[in-house]
């Protein structure tokens, strides 16, 4: 595995200006933690997880409501600053590990290690890109495209939560 991630790996584009000057920039780039120069993908997705503690409340379906719309959001968000930036899916833009955590925690029991648990597996859903994650990664084109990887890798964790939790 060390040597499909390494084989993946490439230099992380600069991170626009425009990520501490314009308010769609700096929510797209995860409220400023995708301008990590490593890992800006997996500290997006920490910085998630306090906006789904916010969530975490709501019932379920008022929960899919705001994960749905948020889906749809950060697609069109993403297409615009890609446009906007001429990188497609820059590693930065993480909105869309957002989404995915927020799919991944969908019906997840409470607790702190449960999020621990669901932060996990969608990191490595969305890092290793099982099929057919790298499908999507790479066919699907546009913000839809963008969103669309990280949220089926937040149905792979939701599942693996919901077994773990069933086998518990």
């Amino acid at each position: 595995m060390l040597t499909y991630l390494k084989s993946r790996s490439k230099p992380i584009p600069p991170v626009p200006l425009a990520v501490w000057q314009d308010p769609l920039y700096f929510i797209a780039f995860g409220f400023g933690s995708g301008a990590m120069p490593f890992a800006p993908g997996t500290f997006g997705t920490l910085m998630a997880i306090p906006f789904y503690l916010l969530m975490r409340p709501m019932p379920l379906a008022p929960y899919l409501a705001v994960v749905i719309l948020f889906i749809a959001a950060s697609s069109l968000l993403s297409e615009h600053l890609s446009r906007a930036t001429h990188t497609h899916d820059h590693p930065g833009m993480c909105i869309d590990e957002f989404a995915g955590f927020f799919v991944a925690m969908i019906n997840a029991p409470t607790g702190s290690l449960w999020v621990a648990l669901g932060f996990g597996l969608f990191r490595f859903f969305d890092i290793v890109k099982p099929w057919p994650i790298q499908l999507i990664d790479k066919k699907v084109p546009g913000g839809f495209g963008m969103v669309l990887d990280d949220v089926v890798a937040g149905l792979f964790s939701m599942i693996g939560i919901q077994l773990i939790r069933y086998l518990l």
